[in-house]
């Protein structure tokens, strides 16, 4: 028998289901059939109708009146287990945070395969001890809050992933893949259950052990949040390039200040974004010194012309080698010449369709022709001004400087870019490469970058960061000063303040400078800054500058605006306060490039 007439409805159970559908995004109402009442949780994984179809969704919030006069459709079928309350709640602040859509996040933050029960979680073990840092460092840094410890290139980063582990759930975030297997090895021989992210999703959301991994395992689920801590923490890799362009590290930050719990943010070379908004901790300058190489500066101004990318003292180390000692060059041009002169005209060579820059093919079928860099065209090996076949090479890629390497150190060199294969490089005594040999190799006994200014002097607004963090990377190489091997840094600019730290083994030498460049050209941290691009780009822009103190500056000739705001809040809170264009546009907040 039915209500009586005038009496109250019944309250009706309800989903709140956020559909898998970035063009809704936004919760849609749902009936709970009883039969899955007491399965469906805030952030379960389900099956919804939608348009005659069934789609994914997650659910956000259940309730008890609709908030639609529609009559209402019911939840197909549970899925499985999703990202718990409070990464639903994340989700939502970060599709505010990067100005995306909250099912970017929820995606991200939910398992690669369907997770119907959580299995038992892992008994306790006891941890074995570990190597500390010197000082009391690793206690200071987790005294509470977010802090920036900074460790040089040889010293190991481990203990305090150890004393993370010790303190609860942790949650450790490597810069790659193999990175974060490594440290899952060392954290199981000491004693501690990992769960590795994301295939062990189920794992970690069950707590009980370490969750770990690259820049995913930032949603990785906690039931108890413990400890965070992430590895390199300057590391580009941590941002997502793709819209919206969110960063790991920051999303962990902004987890472990909800849960109230320590945030360790470790690097040789701490970004500046970081150095602004949280406590640094360093070693003493005795310990951080002898952390970092012997840094040896080739300054090639006064060098006579005619010697190109080689030295007399890279010529000297290459001959002086031993037998098992390594010696690792870094050139970051692939190809074999990356721009041509002609030698009769001086004109350079470049494309007659696009008007680019051509380059030397390799490839044995297209052996002496050009290759036009942006349009992809072949022509022949010829001056377009003269018909000259006399071009000489102004810039130099791997595959020539492998070659003049050889002739000149009369051993055997290998070329290591991007393009190879997986696996351990070439067994050569030299190896000649782009910053990809930085990752390919684990020790070296010199580590030379035949052209540092390239890197210096990149048309990037974080070029003198860029170039740091490759320094420190290719410091952990050739270890400690105790260890003996080195870095050759050669350069027309031996005054840099990258060099400078380089040499006296102070990454805060590098800061003071640089922090002060961006203050002037209102770069970040000093200013929030997101790149609007696309057909909707000047329309979106126009709207968003007259919010606040929001400044537009563009369109630029690639119809790009930049949007900038003096603090993340007034950026963040413009973007999302205005309405979204019909026609394609892409947002990026703090992009890596300008």
């Amino acid at each position: 028998m039915g209500p009586r007439p005038g009496a109250a409805e019944p309250p009706a159970d309800i989903a709140r289901v956020v559909p898998d559908v970035p063009a809704i995004d936004r919760p849609l109402d749902y009936l709970v059939p009883p039969h899955l009442d007491g399965q469906l949780r805030v952030g379960t994984i389900v099956r919804i109708p939608l348009h005659g179809r069934r789609v994914r969704g997650w659910v956000v919030a259940r309730a008890t009146r609709p908030e639609t006069d529609r009559p209402l459709q019911t939840v197909a079928k549970v899925t499985g287990w999703g990202p718990p309350p409070e990464l639903v709640e994340l989700a939502a602040w970060a599709a505010w945070r990067w100005a995306g859509t909250q099912v970017a996040f929820l995606r991200a933050a939910s398992p690669p395969l369907a997770v119907p029960v959580l299995p038992a979680p892992s008994p306790p073990r006891e941890a074995i001890g570990v190597t500390p840092v010197p000082g009391d460092i690793v206690a200071d840094a987790f005294a509470g809050g977010t802090v920036a410890v900074r460790l040089p290139p040889a010293h190991d980063s481990f203990p305090l992933v150890a004393e993370a582990a010790r303190r609860g759930d942790a949650l450790v975030l490597a810069p790659s893949v193999g990175e974060a297997a490594y440290l899952g090895a060392r954290l199981r021989q000491a004693g501690h259950a990992v769960a590795m992210m994301p295939r062990e999703w189920a794992r970690a959301a069950v707590g009980g052990c370490v969750a770990l991994g690259a820049r995913a395992a930032a949603w990785a689920p906690r039931p108890r949040l413990g400890p965070v801590v992430v590895i390199d923490e300057h590391d580009d890799v941590y941002q997502e390039e793709r819209a919206p362009t969110w960063n790991a590290r920051e999303v962990v930050v902004e987890r472990a200040r909800r849960a109230g719990v320590p945030c360790v943010l470790v690097s040789p070379c701490p970004s500046l974004g970081t150095l602004a908004h949280c406590r640094l901790l360093t070693l003493a300058r005795g310990d951080e010194r002898e952390g970092w190489p012997v840094v040896e500066v080739v300054d090639r101004r006064d060098e006579e012309p005619g010697l190109g990318l080689y030295s007399p003292r890279l010529v000297a180390l290459l001959r002086q080698a031993e037998e098992g000692k390594r010696v690792v060059c870094i050139l970051n041009r692939r190809g074999r010449a990356r721009l041509l002169a002609c030698d009769t005209c001086g004109e350079l060579a470049r494309c007659e369709a696009c008007g680019a820059v051509v380059e030397e093919a390799t490839e044995p079928q297209v052996a002496a022709r050009l290759r036009c860099r942006r349009c992809g065209v072949l022509r022949p090996y010829l001056c377009a001004a003269c018909g000259s076949a006399r071009l000489r090479v102004v810039r130099a890629g791997v595959t020539r400087a492998r070659d003049d390497l050889e002739r000149l150190s009369g051993r055997p060199v290998a070329e290591v870019t991007a393009d190879l294969a997986p696996g351990p490089p070439p067994p050569a005594p030299v190896l000649v490469g782009t910053e990809a040999v930085l990752h390919r190799v684990a020790r070296a006994w010199v580590v030379a970058f035949l052209d540092l200014d390239q890197e210096l002097l990149a048309p990037r607004w974080r070029a003198g960061e860029e170039a740091l963090a490759l320094l420190a990377r290719a410091a952990r190489l050739v270890g400690s000063r105790a260890d003996g091997g080195r870095l050759l840094l050669q350069t027309r600019l031996p005054g840099h303040e990258v060099v400078d730290a380089a040499v006296h083994a102070d990454p805060s030498r590098f800061a003071v400078v640089e922090s002060a460049r961006r203050a002037a050209l209102a770069f970040p941290p000093e200013r929030a800054v997101a790149v609007v691009s696309g057909d909707g780009a000047p329309a979106f822009a126009s709207q968003v500058a007259g919010r606040g103190g929001v400044e537009v500056l563009g369109p630029d000739h690639l119809g790009r605006c930049l949007v900038r705001a003096a603090d993340r809040q007034e950026l963040c809170d413009a973007l999302a306060a205005t309405p979204r264009p019909r026609e394609r546009m892409r947002v990026a907040v703090d992009p890596l490039r300008l």
